[in-house]
């Protein structure tokens, strides 16, 4: 029987097999024919589950076709075994299915005669047993069997065979192997950059098509609540894809994913394990109405997480994906997960930056608006208790009383006024700071007779490690006066009577760095207090805390300020056991340096 006719699918395969591979097979297919006695010798290579005729010296126009490797081993079943050729008489072999043809030829009644329906085969296998091609061999020019001697002459082109037909596929799929490897690579390289998902699928997009030579491409993301998130769909599919396609793949990638596989569907495959045959032929003939012929399913994903599926198209019916390719897919499928997972977080991150960044914007302008809206009414209140003051008649007790409590709400409300409106100008990044030398010496000299009349009324010891000369910062003025203040104020408001507070003023660690650090005596704060000392209106728990007045923004400002100074604050302190605030600025000197 002519093995070579045998055909399953369509012909001009794109063969990779090396040009010298090829002439090597040919030369051992034309010695075959030459030396053995044989008109026709055909070289079929294994690809996927067939097998793909590369040499045939009979039929030459039949190279590219393939035959189900299944079918060639059904048949090697019913063979008798000659060493490296296994011969299947016509009377044994099965020829109802599997492509073979059968020609209509008269046939000999000589029992030793060669029946066109006689099968010689050599199967090469490799070292692992595994089924990798055929030399097949046909037509003896004295139209009898072969005897022992032609036998063994035909086992050494078979061992030829052998060898050359594994060292093609060995080259083969190590070449793949390594396309696929850049292609992955590639991949890497293009899509790590990228922080969004958009940018991302179009750059992936690209390089899948061109490193699997696929004509359509579908990417699909979810989002981490489990919807619809990015995608790419061709356009030919966006109207067609019906929504139970849609619903199967959203559930094929978790399948995939959980199963660490891809899945391959087209006519000339099984139908995969999940899918029903419903929407297998439903697959198959969206491929078919768009001129696909087959495609694979990739799962994408990030550790347990399922990120959404590639899903890659060929409209050529005899390119099958090859299991290096597969392979391949399945670690793209790993690195765009984790290219999708971090474009994600980013985007999720910018829109959590743009809500915060539009919520600091309301905040400041409710601060705006609000400290307006109440400095208008307090300079009223002002202006009747100055006119009041002012009166020759005379006050009676109870409303002096009245009047006082006025004048002690008025103030503090202005004080409260001044902070948020402080706050909101320390707040605004966008305003650039107008930076000149700042002597801490004389700001801490300043902030101390200020709270002297305080100190003294709670008999309060204040030591002073202060240096003779000038301890320039680099800074805003105004601003840094009340960072001093803040800090000076707070020691001596928070310190029992009969204990101390100490101020020193230093250069940092580092030469472009000077240090305030004030250490107090006082009540302490506790571990969780900290925590949340430097936000804005937070009072601590603390009751002997909560009886000194304050408007719970003075520390916030202290940390907006030294932050927006490039500087540090950092706090120390226990309960009962004092405080200890250090604060650390750019000294001048690195600035007119820089």
């Amino acid at each position: 029987m002519d093995e070579s006719q045998t055909h399953v699918g369509a012909r001009s395969l794109d063969l990779r097999v090396p040009d010298t591979l090829l002439e090597n097979l040919q030369l051992i297919a034309d010695g075959v024919v030459a030396v053995a006695g044989f008109s026709v010798a055909a070289i079929r290579i294994r690809r996927g589950d067939d097998l793909e005729l590369v040499i045939d010296t009979g039929m030459p126009e039949e190279i590219g076709t393939r035959i189900p490797a299944k079918a060639m081993l059904d048949e090697l079943e019913l063979a008798d075994d000659w060493g490296r050729l296994q011969f299947v008489p016509h009377e044994r072999g099965d020829h109802a299915g599997g492509g073979w043809v059968v020609p209509d030829v008269e046939v000999s009644d000589d029992p030793d005669a060669w029946h066109p329906l006689d099968m010689l085969v050599a199967p090469l296998y490799d070292a692992q047993g595994e089924l990798r091609g055929t030399l097949a061999i046909d037509e003896p020019i004295d139209g009898r069997r072969p005897d022992a001697e032609r036998r063994r002459v035909l086992e050494r082109f078979a061992g030829l065979a052998s060898r050359a037909v594994l060292s093609a596929v060995e080259r083969e799929s190590f070449l793949e192997q390594v396309a696929m490897a850049d292609t992955v690579k590639e991949i890497v390289r293009t899509t790590s950059a990228q922080l969004s998902l958009d940018g991302l699928l179009d750059e992936s997009r690209r390089t899948l098509l061109d490193g699997f030579s696929a004509q359509q491409v579908w990417i699909k993301t979810v989002t981490a609540e489990g919807r619809s998130g990015a995608e790419f769909l061709p356009e030919e599919l966006r109207d067609s894809l019906p929504e139970a396609i849609v619903e199967f793949a959203e559930q094929a990638a978790h399948f995939c994913w959980h199963q660490q596989e891809v899945m391959t569907v087209g006519e000339t495959y099984a139908v995969p394990g999940p899918m029903s045959t419903q929407h297998f032929d439903h697959v198959v003939e969206l491929l078919r109405g768009i001129g696909m012929a087959s495609l694979v399913f990739v799962p994408l994903g990030a550790g347990p997480e399922c990120l959404g599926s590639i899903v890659l198209m060929r409209s050529d019916p005899s390119r099958p994906w090859s299991d290096v390719e597969t392979a391949a897919l399945l670690d793209i499928g790993h690195d765009l997960g984790r290219a999708a997972l971090n474009a994600r977080t980013f985007e999720h991150e910018h829109e959590l930056v743009t809500e915060l960044q539009a919520l600091d914007t309301y905040k400041s302008q409710l601060i705006a608006t609000v400290s307006h809206e109440l400095k208008s009414p307090l300079t009223t209140v002002w202006g009747h208790l100055e006119m009041l003051e002012s009166e020759t008649l005379p006050i009676a007790p109870e409303a002096r009383l009245s009047l006082d409590a006025i004048a002690r709400a008025s103030r503090r409300m202005s004080r409260v006024i001044e902070d948020l409106l402080l706050l909101r100008k320390v707040g605004e990044t966008a305003k650039p700071l107008a930076p000149t030398p700042v002597d801490l010496v004389e700001l801490v000299h300043d902030a101390l007779a200020m709270t002297a009349l305080s100190a003294q009324a709670k008999q309060l010891r204040v030591d002073l490690d202060l240096p003779a000369e000038p301890v320039h910062a680099w800074g805003e003025a105004d601003e840094l006066d009340k960072v001093v203040i803040n800090v000076v104020s707070n020691a001596v408001k928070y310190t029992p009577e009969g204990r101390g507070v100490r101020v020193v003023v230093a250069p940092g660690e580092r030469e472009d760095q000077v240090v305030l650090a004030v250490h107090d005596e006082g009540i302490g704060i506790s571990e969780a207090d900290q925590e949340q000392l430097f936000s804005e209106f937070f009072r601590s728990t603390n009751p002997e805390a909560v009886a000194q007045p304050g408007t719970g923004l003075g520390l916030a400002i202290v940390q907006r300020i030294v932050q927006r100074h490039g500087g540090d604050v950092a706090v120390r302190s226990a309960l009962g056991q004092g405080s200890s605030f250090t604060i650390t600025l750019p000294a001048h000197r690195s600035a007119l340096s820089s």
